[in-house]
């Protein structure tokens, strides 16, 4: 599925390649804006059933996304796994479930990303879920670039090895390559 998706990415023009800061901060050579993704229904449909596919073997009642930038897909990953759909949000900088949201105790969630680097993201969304006493059975992404490094049961669609620089020992930079930050969320400090 891998060669696919990164077809279905590059299609709609998904996969972008320059100098880009990361939401974690750190540089990279390539950006996923998966976002690209949803302009085309059928697209995300596609992809939605593959990853409902990826999950199939895993017991789960809910799906939670953290807004913005997996909204669409974890609603469709739901609808194609016959799935609840709820997201989380920033509030006041802290992700959290709003909007009259309920999970009971016990309730079995997969959250859905669209592209994991740092799970940065995952871990505040696991954090917005810990006082419903649910239990996360899975995470589920489109491009998983943590090679495994997370300790977090993903189930991804493709993998890659990220080459990502920190700030001060970026080549990209040192050739005065101009830096491009695509993503939705503030960057921290200092970058």
């Amino acid at each position: 599925m891998s060669n696919e998706v990164l077809e279905l990415l590059e299609k709609t023009e998904g996969v972008l390649h320059g100098h880009f800061c990361l939401t974690s901060g750190l540089h990279s050579d390539i950006y996923f804006q998966c976002a690209k993704l949803y302009q085309y229904p059928d697209i995300v449909e596609k992809i939605a059933k593959k990853l409902a596919e990826t999950l199939k073997e895993v017991e789960f009642d809910t799906i939670v996304a953290p807004a913005i930038g997996a909204l669409i897909i974890g609603y469709e990953t739901a609808k194609q796994s016959g799935k609840r759909n709820l997201f989380v949000e920033r509030k006041d900088g802290v992700m959290q479930l709003r909007r009259g949201y309920q999970l009971s105790k016990g309730e079995k969630i997969v959250i859905i990303e669209d592209v994991i680097t740092t799970a940065k993201t995952i871990k505040e969304t696991i954090e917005a879920t810990k006082e419903y006493g649910v239990e996360v059975a899975a995470v589920g992404c489109i491009v998983d670039r943590t090679c495994g490094k997370t300790g977090l049961n993903i189930k991804s669609l493709m993998q890659i090895e990220p080459v990502t620089y920190e700030p001060e020992n970026c080549p990209l930079c040192k050739q005065g390559l101009p830096l491009v930050k695509p993503g939705s969320r503030e960057v921290k400090a200092g970058v």
